[in-house]
């Protein structure tokens, strides 16, 4: 007769229901300081519930997914855990924003092998704050501990946001026209891309690596998280409802392949080089990768983390109008025919 076999749990396969249960409940007040109008439901149903503000009458939903890249293997080295949400609720609600729409809730998706309550709970507190700074409620989420699929330590991390925008004042960038002025609004960093090139760097530099950049330690520079321009933009938006022809969100592939994509045919964006500094967090990658001023601009966001392109008239109140909001403003160059060159020039 053979003998009974050892009970298996869940737990024993390397799932620990208790350990989620217990991040569930270190994460619902910080979500819960997310709320906003159109939150029906708040965390632990089957599906979130938002109602789309009665303010809106013609609304168009505009949505974004994205994640954090390879920024996750510094946090995972380091141990900064706690800025990754931010960025994480950034790459999207940025993104949601360059079509004027404003960010109206957030889902996240948190994956490891076996879950750190700790460390999954720093991470979604960065998320919470995210979703705190651009006015976007955190609704809902999946936490999924999968044994043997992540190292110990590593997790991975993707997020999608929902915004609404009134579909007469969608930005397309179809009305932009030759004359008008970009405007850079500062990056507090790298951001979120970049960073395979970024980690190059770091390892090349050893031990060389500058103990500061830009008066901050060296790691803190480089964690950064990524600027969250949605109140500010939006406020402007409002204010100068006619001025503001397009956003871009500078994100992978630069400058010199995001403006592009608001850009009619047979338009480009000329922008003045030296019109803004060049930091020495992005002189110092600069350097150390030996590239080219074409190449630093195609990889990296270089200092500018959204660019807007505004009627000639107006671009100085909206520079005004941002920078008494908080963000540093360039202007970086103006719109003009494109003929035979690049939809971006940088001379």
């Amino acid at each position: 007769m053979s003998a009974t076999p050892t009970p298996l749990s869940y737990k024993d396969a390397g799932v620990d229901i208790d350990a989620g249960d217990a991040l569930v409940e270190r994460i619902k007040p910080l979500a819960k300081r997310t709320l906003r109008e159109g939150v029906l439901s708040g965390l632990g149903g089957f599906g979130a519930l938002f109602e789309v503000p009665k303010r809106y009458q013609e609304p168009v939903l505009v949505s974004g997914t994205d994640g954090v890249g390879t920024k996750l293997r510094l946090a995972f080295e380091w141990g900064v855990h706690d800025t990754v949400g931010i960025d994480l609720v950034a790459m999207s609600v940025n993104d949601v924003l360059v079509q004027g729409a404003e960010p109206l809730f957030f889902l996240d998706y948190f994956a490891c092998g076996k879950l750190d309550v700790d460390t999954a709970a720093a991470v979604v507190g960065g998320i919470a704050k995210g979703c705190e700074l651009s006015g976007c409620a955190l609704i809902g989420g999946e936490t999924a501990e999968m044994p043997g699929m992540y190292p110990d330590g590593e997790y991975d991390l993707a997020g999608f946001c929902v915004g609404a925008v009134e579909k007469s004042k969608i930005l397309t960038g179809r009305d932009v026209a030759e004359g008008d002025v970009v405007l850079g609004l500062a990056s507090a960093g790298v951001h979120s891309n970049g960073f395979s090139l970024v980690r190059k760097c770091i390892e090349r530099a050893g031990a060389q690596a500058p103990a500061t950049l830009d008066g901050q330690p060296f790691r803190q520079a480089i964690m950064a998280p990524t600027r969250l321009y949605v109140k500010n933009v939006l406020a402007v938006l409002a204010a100068h409802p006619e001025a503001i022809r397009a956003l871009a969100h500078i994100t992978g592939g630069g400058l010199l392949e995001n403006i592009p994509r608001v850009l009619p045919d047979g338009l480009a964006a000329h922008l003045v080089k030296g019109s803004w500094p060049q930091t020495e967090l992005f002189a110092w990658l600069q350097k150390t990768a030996g590239i080219d001023d074409i190449e630093m601009n195609r990889t990296f966001n270089n200092g500018i983390g959204m660019v807007m392109v505004v009627k000639p008239d107006a671009a100085d109140a909206v520079a005004a109008a941002l920078r008494a909001a908080g963000e540093t403003v360039y202007t970086i160059g103006r719109i003009a025919p494109r003929g035979d060159r690049a939809a971006v020039v940088v001379a």
